[in-house]
């Protein structure tokens, strides 16, 4: 997971110019290394000694200074996450892939991939798919903290719960914490915490507001008015976690710094359907209104997931995406971009002023889900482009070669009157030389 983005923006909290005023003073490293070099002989010391471990998985340390550098800034952010949740009873350890080879087979029962960040809790290991900054990292460690389902038991909690989304959201309504089928939905909520989000209630005024029946679930999607009900009543862990994992990827999404890269590796047959907008921007919310809207009436097309990125949220990365894209990011932006090569086609806006109406929009997208727009045709069109400027060069180089041979036939003229007008001299010569042998 070595990516870009990730070399990118390795950041930590800085410390404010000025001396803060007490009760917000943000914390700077203080010098002490808390991050464990994990090997064979400490490596069960510290899985029993924490709650949680936090360990990063990296290749050997590379010779060269720059990745030295990169590598140092990583530790740098783990130190400081530790500082930070030292009295939260959560361990940190690097892991070096070869070094420390022994580990690493003890860890080989999980997917691990060097350049990843991983949680051990209890018999879970759940991988930290985000940002690699202190920031990103303490709030997702505090999420794994919290109770893995959280109960709703009045109707501004149930306010709270609706304003939710941008979030995957179960929610179930059980008799009681005693409920053989609330213990399958806790233990479902604890295989994808904190990603997706659970909720419960035991109050039936709660449940009616949701219309929801005993032991009933809902499933709800970002962005999405109204849920879907999980079939079959009641349900099983099992039959939970394969409903949620079916149904994971979302028709419109946000790109999150807490799981950024999970988003980007989502994809449908290597590209994504990239939507840039501000929300903060009027002209940016109404164009993510108009989004949502048409990811609502086209739900139901499985091969349909559309990325939403808010450019406030990546300052670091607006002039390498308005670089690599070749967008203006001011202004709100939909296009086609392979995840493989960051190759993109993009909606032409007839009028920059006007914004796309739904069934514009639509229509695009019908269009690049039948395949008529795709990033190939760019490449087919670049390389004309190519050919083109090739022939011009080759026009350009012949020209030139042209205009040279006539210099130099030019040249070659001159040099032959040059030698007729010495020849006339010369003659001129032998007939004075004629005229003295005269006289």
């Amino acid at each position: 997971m070595l990516s870009l983005w990730l070399l990118m923006l390795p950041c930590l909290s800085l410390v404010p110019p000025v001396p803060a005023e007490k009760g917000l003073e943000f914390p700077r490293y203080d010098g002490k290394d808390r991050v464990l070099d994990i090997n064979d002989k400490n490596y069960k010391k510290a899985m029993k000694k924490h709650s949680m471990l936090c360990l990063f998985y990296h290749e050997p340390i590379p010779e060269s200074k720059e990745l030295q550098k990169q590598h140092q800034m990583t530790e740098l952010v783990l130190e400081l996450a530790a500082q930070v949740m030292e009295e939260k009873d959560i361990g940190f350890g690097m892991v070096d892939s070869h070094k420390d080879a022994k580990v690493s087979k003890k860890l080989d029962n999980f997917s691990k991939e060097e350049g990843s960040v991983y949680v051990f809790k209890a018999d879970r290991v759940i991988e930290f798919d985000g940002l690699l900054s202190a920031n990103t990292l303490v709030e997702f460690l505090l999420d794994l903290l919290e109770e893995p389902v959280e109960v709703i038991g009045n109707a501004a909690e149930l306010r709270a719960f609706d304003r939710m989304e941008e979030d995957i959201r179960l929610i179930g309504y059980f008799k009681n914490e005693d409920s053989e089928h609330y213990e399958a939905f806790k233990e479902a909520a604890e295989q994808f915490q904190p990603y997706i989000k659970f909720f419960a209630t035991f109050e039936k005024s709660v449940a009616k507001e949701l219309t929801l029946k005993m032991n009933e679930v809902d499933f709800y999607e970002p962005f999405m008015e109204e849920p879907v009900t999980i079939p079959g009543k009641p349900h099983s862990e099992e039959e939970l976690v394969e409903f949620i994992i079916e149904h994971r990827r979302p028709t419109l999404r946000k790109l999150r710094a807490e799981d950024m890269f999970e988003t980007w590796e989502d994809d449908i047959e290597g590209i994504h359907i990239v939507a840039f907008a501000e929300e903060e921007d009027p002209d940016g919310f109404e164009f993510l209104e108009i989004l949502k809207e048409v990811a609502r009436d086209n739900t139901h097309l499985p091969e349909l997931s559309i990325v939403w990125i808010d450019p406030d949220d990546f300052p670091l990365l607006i002039p390498y995406w308005e670089k690599t894209f070749k967008v203006d990011l001011f202004r709100p932006q939909i296009g086609v971009v392979n995840v493989t090569d960051a190759d993109s086609v993009w909606m032409e806006m007839e009028d920059e002023e006007d914004l796309p109406t739904a069934q514009e929009l639509e229509d695009w997208i019908e269009d690049v889900l039948s395949g008529k727009v795709n990033t190939e045709d760019d490449d087919d069109e670049d390389d004309d482009d190519d050919e083109d400027d090739e022939e011009e060069s080759d026009d350009d180089e012949n020209d030139d070669e042209e205009e040279e041979e006539e210099d130099d036939n030019g040249e070659k003229e001159d040099d032959d009157d040059e030698n007729d007008d010495d020849d006339d001299d010369d003659d001129d010569d032998d007939d004075d030389d004629d005229d003295d042998d005269d006289e």
